[in-house]
């Protein structure tokens, strides 16, 4: 880590439109609710998130070249993101993710539209090395094909830079499986755990999923963190594991805090923290994202970070 550069953060760029329903929906029939739109994105998100914690950070992503996808990356370089190298796809849709929020505004069910994202392709990558040459570190989604993953893998490898992988979604998490030698970090929840590593478990047994973080580790990740939702986080390395429990709080809207717990942790790895506290900053932030409305805290910072930081 002793290597300075930028966080290179690849993947998805979306808009995302969320319903919640202020009373229990009929299948076939219009219920009540709330329905509102924020941009978002597994790597937009961590990217805007690490620099909102003023990490250097360059995105690289896809969008069409529609007014959602202007919005997206003028939104992501304001908020401090080098959006400079993100492609606009001419005649193509920006990405777009459709969540159904359960009552207490966590996730139900959601759709996504990502079929931008096949103009990411090997050449892509191969065309910009320069950007894996100087990061110090970097992070993907599982958006991009699985063969724009093998250029991205490898490319890492060449250049000796730190791979952190969020799984995304349990369709997608498999696009990850070669590769879990090769990642530093890898931050599923309890579904795309069990894609990763086979070992089926509920959230509520923090004994299963400390051993299903051990399995990824034994499997060749470097660090597995394991979100449990209301039970917390598990972690593991090849030295330690532990838990930390959930920050008990109202829940506004649970999307993108997976996001800002990942971005907090490769914060904290980043500044040699050691990983116990890394994961606290994690359920920190995720802890501050659930409680906005927001699929990224735009007031998040180092400052707000460390006042709220769980103990």
């Amino acid at each position: 880590m002793d290597k300075q550069g930028h966080v290179l953060v690849i993947g998805a760029a979306s808009l995302d439109i969320k319903g919640r329903p202020s009373a229990r929906p009929v299948r076939g029939s219009s219920t009540p609710g709330l329905i509102r739109t924020s941009l978002g994105g597994v790597a937009r998100n961590i990217a805007e998130n690490l620099a909102r914690l003023d990490v250097e950070t360059v995105l690289l992503t896809a969008v069409g070249d529609d007014d959602s996808g202007a919005h997206i990356l003028g939104q992501a370089a304001g908020s401090g993101v080098d959006i400079s190298e993100a492609l606009v796809v001419e005649g193509q849709r920006t990405g777009a993710y459709m969540a159904l929020l359960a009552e207490d505004g966590s996730l139900d069910v959601a759709l996504d539209d990502m079929g931008v994202l096949a103009a990411l392709k090997p050449e892509y990558f191969e065309a910009r090395r320069y950007l894996f040459q100087n990061a110090r570190m970097a992070a993907i989604d599982a958006n991009p094909s699985p063969e724009a993953l093998d250029t991205i893998v490898r490319l890492c490898q060449e250049y000796r830079v730190p791979l952190c992988a969020d799984p995304t979604s349990t369709a997608l998490a498999a696009r990850l499986r070669p590769h879990l030698p090769y990642l530093y970090m890898t931050s599923p929840n309890v579904p795309e755990a069990s894609v990763l590593c086979g070992d089926r478990f509920e959230p509520g047994d923090r004994n299963a999923a400390q051993a299903a973080a051990s399995h990824l580790v034994a499997m060749g990740v470097g660090i597995a963190i394991i979100t449990l939702a209301e039970f917390g986080v598990v972690y593991a390395d090849a030295e330690t594991k532990g838990h930390i429990p959930a920050i008990q709080t109202q829940i506004v809207d649970a999307t993108g805090a997976g996001d800002a717990m990942t971005a907090a942790i490769i914060f904290g790895l980043l500044e040699g923290i050691p990983l116990d506290e890394c994961v606290r900053l994690g359920v920190t932030a995720a802890t501050l994202t659930l409680r906005s409305r927001e699929t990224v805290r735009p007031d998040l910072s180092v400052d707000l970070l460390y006042n709220e930081l769980v103990i």
